[in-house]
């Protein structure tokens, strides 16, 4: 099994183990599986090893930084860097480079993590296979002729890889969560407004998240605990305190109310998805919750997601469109016409619709749902097909999608591998600012399976 951030920072602040040498490995991992996997597009192997000595330095003097103290980490490439370009998988954006860092990089760097470079994704976040890039498409470490997913594929690769212990991704309608569940890793979307955007090349300001991509759940909780709080000048980011996320893992989910919304979430599942699911909520029974059927009223309109990611790239499309990946384009432009009026309509609802959703939460606790209703697809079926394209990312997004709407926090935790070897998610939310007891329930969940320890051959 991999090694765990957990495991490592101990290591590492008892000295057992180098910084140095723990990125070298990474580094050298990154050149050796890189070439077939493609998930990173800028490798910073020489910074990454400066900041490793530099880490050592402070270890040596005891001056230990936190648990992510000289972890080798990846970002995916549009949270910005200064000095570091930052391109989003577009040639539009292929030369930029950032002055100053992104607020979440700002804080990794503060905590002391080493960071590797910038991952590959589906051009502009704007889609859930990775297989639009202008770098080319992510594959799946554990078959490279499946998807890695999206928008965060190169991050949830990497990870799933071991090149790198933990990376960070963004989540609009499942990017953060959907690649985790096809590449066999936990992916965390916090609550709305939890962890600032702040240097974040945007999708949809309302619905942008930032979380943690790790191997296990108590690794989300170190890089969350290292990213969560109040951003000042992040206008989204929301002044509640934050909780000690490692503590709260092992208090048990004993009569943890979890709620199963069957009508929507567990329709037309992949047979094996729904196995596996099954299995699960079995698992989860047995550690003492208290399992119940509850129904849910799903959003379904995308005009703000729409009209806010025109809004951004409108100058740009005005001035460059031939820099843009056709299928990118076309997306972006359905926003074109969308009126103020409008956006202003959706706006309002939005705020109705996430204060609407604390009711659900006044019966249960926690809502346990498939994270994806299929597996990951084949890059030749898609590459074969390429109407087929938006279908499968639709498909992937469906159980995502609406907690980006709620603002909810939600994780998606292995729960299982198909017949040919592909990786099954289960996803679990809770209501605003319950991070603690949804990761509770995770690793509680984690720790009676087996799944977390498998790994893929590459």
């Amino acid at each position: 099994m991999h090694a765990t951030i957990l495991e490592l920072s101990e290591c590492l602040r008892q000295r057992e183990i180098s910084p140095v040498e723990l990125t070298r490995d990474c580094v050298e991992k990154i050149q050796n599986l890189n070439p077939a996997l493609n998930a990173f597009i800028t490798v910073t192997a020489e910074s990454a090893l400066l900041q490793a000595r530099q880490a050592e330095v402070e270890i040596q003097r005891d001056n230990w930084r936190g648990p992510l103290h000289g972890v080798p980490l990846g970002l995916k490439d549009l949270i910005d860097t200064a000095g570091v370009r930052t391109t989003a998988a577009s040639a539009m954006f292929r030369d930029r480079v950032p002055t100053e860092d992104a607020e979440v990089v700002r804080r990794l760097k503060q905590a002391g993590a080493v960071l590797l470079g910038k991952q590959n994704l589906h051009e502009f976040a704007y889609g859930g296979s990775s297989v639009i890039s202008f770098f080319g498409e992510v594959r799946n470490a554990w078959t490279p002729k499946h998807i890695a997913g999206g928008s965060s594929g190169g991050s949830a690769s990497a990870v799933a890889a071991a090149l790198g212990y933990g990376a960070l991704g963004t989540d609009t309608a499942g990017s953060i969560r959907e690649p985790a569940a096809l590449c066999g890793v936990v992916g965390l979307k916090p609550t709305y407004g939890r962890v600032s955007t702040r240097g974040v090349i945007p999708l949809s300001w309302s619905l942008d998240h930032l979380g943690p991509i790790t191997c296990t759940v108590t690794d989300a909780a170190l890089m969350l605990q290292a990213i969560a709080g109040y951003d000042a000048q992040d206008t989204n980011c929301v002044n509640v305190a934050v909780d000690d996320y490692l503590a709260a893992l092992n208090r048990g989910i004993k009569a943890t109310r979890v709620g199963v919304p069957r009508k929507f979430f567990y329709e037309d599942l992949d047979p094996e998805v729904s196995s596996a699911v099954g299995e699960a909520l079995v698992v989860l029974k047995t550690l003492g919750a208290e399992i119940s059927e509850i129904e849910l009223t799903v959003p379904a309109d995308r005009t703000l997601q729409a009209a806010e990611s025109y809004a951004y790239h409108a100058e740009f499309v005005a001035r460059s469109p031939e820099l843009y990946q056709p299928e990118t384009l076309r997306r972006i432009r359905t926003g074109e016409k969308i009126s103020a009026i409008e956006i202003e309509e959706s706006r309002r609802e939005l705020k109705r619709m996430r204060n609407d959703i604390r009711q659900v939460f006044e019966k249960i606790d926690m809502l346990v749902t498939p994270t994806t209703p299929i597996v990951a697809p084949a890059l030749a079926e898609l590459k074969q097909n390429p109407d087929l394209l938006r279908p499968r990312e639709l498909a992937l997004l469906r159980n995502t999608r609406p907690f980006n709407v709620w603002g909810l926090p939600a994780i998606s935790v292995p729960c299982g591998f198909t017949g040919a070897g592909l990786p099954v998610g289960l996803q679990i939310a809770g209501p605003h600012w319950s991070e603690s007891r949804l990761l509770q329930v995770a690793y509680a969940y984690e720790q009676a399976t087996v799944w977390h320890k498998r790994e893929p051959s590459v």
